[in-house]
């Protein structure tokens, strides 16, 4: 207890240090990503005085790194090939090559997706736009404009519209879930009074915030629009009512151009709405000069100084990469709660930029880091160091879709499967992989933290015929029937093992799993079964660690 006391209170110490030293000179912006990662990571624990844990190996890499740029664990080829590649550096190549592959768009995609939107709806045009814009590498400043502003950016596409079209109708959802998932900020305690524990929210950032949306709205094709007219007043708690100004997060404001109409305008215009949104067959309606949400992604784009747009994906790819945020909860970014190393996350937030938003080049230098190389567990006779100091891997739950593709990847004939190498037609076969993960992942729980597996899931994997139909069958496609045609129970063992978990048997798991085998002489296929079951169902396969 007193050595969990003495590391929490040395930590607030680093962090109120290292807040007074964030205004400090940054490392040179030449510097490569993993060596910014290493070097500020390394400093932090040399200040709280502490080791980190060893470099996983090759086995557990591979598999870790294939969950995040793939979302999938490895086939047995590529765990096969990646052992015996005498390549000078080629968890690098492994890294190089992922980030250029279909796979990585594929999971990129889905990533985005559970960011943006899964958590509301599935929406198929939607992750089609999503798998364009990671295909083709689109920087994120401009998949934001898209989204923000998709009857300007994507007329011709509904997809890119789905983050709006499914929140105009709560204004609220919309302003809380913009300024969170895109800037890193919950402002909803600033909506009924400036916020009672942070000094930088206030009720106008929250309504100023909720003035870019105001005027939008959802025509009856279920495209995006803007009214010309539409202010936003508020209450203070000193009961004032007070016209809310279009102001960013960071309290910069515009004013909206003067502009004489008249009153024949209007009223066309008015009726071009109505019948808008009323209309299947209306024409589209007219675009106002101004618009509010232009301006908002102008603001967030221009805004060098605090950076939230960069800072917040920057702080969101840590998470998903390292199992927490520097910003830690991920919308709780300000003064009150610094970053575990706001050195490290100013330095990514400004090469994130100026490099044009390059999420790809981003999650290709955290990766390629010691730190994200570090095992999860803690060997060291002291108790293991705090997880914001990001000196032991911390184990992350799979999504959904991770789940459901590494149970299709683990439990498919690896005969069948390529390596490392992909086939030209593994683009389509990877789509068609993605399809068939889709009935799974609905079934599973989106994680949060402090995950723990539900009670649902335990009985799925226990009791339902999708189970066994799909991963456990006895056929030619599946992994149990190449295991049965193995005639030697040590070499079906094995190649269980490293097709479920990517790492080889311990001399003690062959020894009860040949003995289970034995005791079923009569039963062999049934016992392949329950064994690969058994794997299935493990923490080891349901986390990525």
């Amino acid at each position: 207890m007193r050595g969990r006391i003495a590391a929490t209170v040395t930590l607030v110490c680093l962090r109120l240090t290292a807040v007074a030293a964030a205004g400090d000179d940054l490392l040179p912006a030449d510097v490569s990503i993993e060596t910014a990662v290493d070097h500020y990571r390394d400093a932090g624990m040399t200040e709280a005085g502490v080791e980190a844990a060893q470099i996983i190996d090759d086995d557990a890499w591979l598999r870790r790194i294939m969950l995040d740029l793939a979302g999938r664990v490895p086939t047995l080829r590529e765990l096969e090939e990646f052992r015996s590649s005498d390549t000078v550096d080629k968890r690098a190549a492994v890294v190089d090559q992922l980030v250029q592959s279909p796979d990585f768009a594929f999971h990129l995609r889905n990533e985005l997706d559970l960011q943006l939107l899964a958590k509301i709806r599935e929406d198929g045009e939607w992750r089609s736009y999503l798998l364009a814009a990671t295909r083709e590498n689109r920087a994120w400043d401009r998949i934001f404009r898209e989204v923000m502003l998709p009857e300007r950016e994507k007329p011709d596409e509904k997809g890119a519209g789905a983050f709006l079209r499914e929140r105009v109708k709560e204004i609220d959802d919309l302003t809380n879930d913009t300024a969170s998932l895109f800037f890193g900020v919950n402002i909803s305690c600033a909506k009924c009074h400036d916020h009672p524990l942070v000094a930088d929210w206030l009720q106008d950032h929250y309504f100023g915030m909720t003035s870019f949306f105001k005027r939008t709205y959802r025509t009856k094709q279920g495209m995006l629009a803007e009214r010309f007219e539409g202010d936003v007043k508020f209450t203070t708690v000193a009961g004032e009512e007070k016209p809310a100004a279009f102001m960013f997060l960071t309290g910069t404001a515009i004013e909206e151009p003067p502009r004489e109409v008249s009153d024949e305008e209007k009223e066309k215009i008015q009726q071009a709405i109505q019948q808008a949104e009323k209309e299947d067959n209306a024409d589209p309606p007219p675009l106002p000069e101004f618009s509010p949400r232009t301006e908002l992604v102008r603001l967030a784009v221009e805004d060098a100084e605090q950076n939230f747009l960069a800072r917040n994906m920057v702080n969101r790819t840590w998470a998903r990469l390292m199992g927490r945020g520097l910003v830690h909860p991920l919308d709780q970014m300000h003064s009150e709660n610094p970053a575990s190393h706001p050195e490290l996350l100013n330095w990514l937030a400004r090469d994130f930029a100026s490099h044009g938003y390059d999420l790809r080049r981003l999650i290709r230098g955290i990766v390629l880091s010691e730190t994200y190389a570090r095992d999860t567990r803690w060997t060291g006779e002291s108790e293991p160091p705090a997880d914001e100091l990001f000196a032991v891997g911390i184990p992350r739950p799979l999504t959904p879709r991770q789940l459901a593709l590494s149970l299709t990847i683990s439990t498919s004939n690896p005969e069948q499967l390529p390596g490392l190498e992909k086939p030209e037609d593994w683009p389509q076969r990877r789509e068609n992989l993605e399809n068939q993960a889709n009935g799974m992942a609905s079934l599973i729980e989106i994680p949060e933290d402090g995950f723990q597996v539900s009670v649902e899931e335990a009985l799925l994997f226990s009791n339902s015929q999708r189970i066994e139909n799909d991963y456990l069958r006895d056929g030619g496609d599946k992994l149990v029937g190449n295991l049965k045609a193995i005639e030697d129970d040590r070499e079906s063992i094995v190649t269980l093992f490293e097709a479920v978990l990517s790492r080889p048997p311990t001399e003690e798991e062959i020894a009860a799993c040949t003995d289970y085998l034995a005791a079923r002489p009569d039963r062999r296929v049934a016992g392949i079964q329950q064994l690969t079951w058994a794997l299935l169902t493990t923490p080891e396969f349901r986390f990525n660690h």
